[in-house]
């Protein structure tokens, strides 16, 4: 367990708890912890979902200005690569993955909530990329990420502006998949979370995966990473459990055993 970012778990969801006072800025030390509990989530079987959590009051404002401030180019040539893949380890982890955003998610707190499989945010939320106004770009991921979300046009206005955007707008962009009260946002999304707990993970594995690296290759590659991964399930024991279930019993009844 970090000094500022933990790995909770509970009834097969963990959730990736940022608690850095007072706005979860994202010093190196923030992102090295993120990248821990990341990967932790991702080897434990116990966790069968993720929740990424800032708290009640703020998910993340942003990347630790004043430490990043005394950088030198060749520090943050240094850094830069883990800055990106501390974030990516978010990204890769292969179960859902649900961002549940209170407050400002700004900068780096953007930028992690966009290595989630989907977004709830809370009515009063706001959300961001501002770098251009401290004269630098997004680092952590949000030019490629932001970009394949809500495509090029929408991520340019966003990142040449470095405005703020509010739940509704976030909502009717893609940016955000629900908008909710700020005190149903984590309970929400412990829920989304919680349906996943006794799914088939191995079939939840390979459809992330299709997914993820179908979207950055042509068609023809994304079906044939399609094909591999689903020709592959039928090497798991789920897979069995699955279809003799339906056969016996009809669709949703199967109990799976995760392997």
């Amino acid at each position: 367990m970090g000094e500022f970012v933990r790995l909770e778990v509970a009834d097969g969801v963990g959730t990736i708890r940022l608690d850095r006072p007072k706005m979860n800025a994202l010093s190196a030390a923030v992102q090295e912890e993120i990248r821990a509990a990341a990967t932790e989530a991702t080897e434990r079987d116990d966790v069968k979902a993720v929740v990424v959590y800032g708290g009640e009051r703020v998910f993340a404002a942003g990347a630790d200005i004043k430490e990043m401030a005394e950088m030198s180019y060749t520090d943050m040539v240094r850094r830069s690569g883990a800055l990106q893949s501390s974030f990516t380890a978010v990204a890769k982890i292969p179960k859902p993955v649900v961002a549940a955003v209170i407050g400002y998610a700004l900068g780096g707190g953007c930028e992690l909530a966009l290595c989630a499989d989907v977004r709830f945010a809370a009515e009063d939320a706001v959300l961001g990329q501002p770098e251009v106004l401290l004269g630098i770009i997004p680092g952590a991921g949000a030019t490629q990420r932001l970009t394949r979300l809500v495509g090029p046009s929408k991520a340019k206005d966003l990142i040449f502006t470095g405005r703020f955007v509010k739940a509704d707008e976030a909502l009717a962009i893609g940016l955000v998949d629900r908008v909710l009260p700020a005190d149903q946002v984590y309970a929400e999304a412990l829920a989304w979370a919680g349906q996943f707990v006794g799914a088939a993970s191995y079939a939840l594995r390979a459809a992330k995966e299709s997914i993820d690296r179908g979207v950055e290759t042509d068609l023809e590659t994304g079906l044939e990473i399609e094909r591999q991964q689903f020709a592959a399930l039928f090497a798991t024991e789920d897979r069995a459990v699955g279809m003799q279930s339906f056969i016996e019993n009809g669709p949703g009844k199967a109990t799976f055993v995760g392997r």
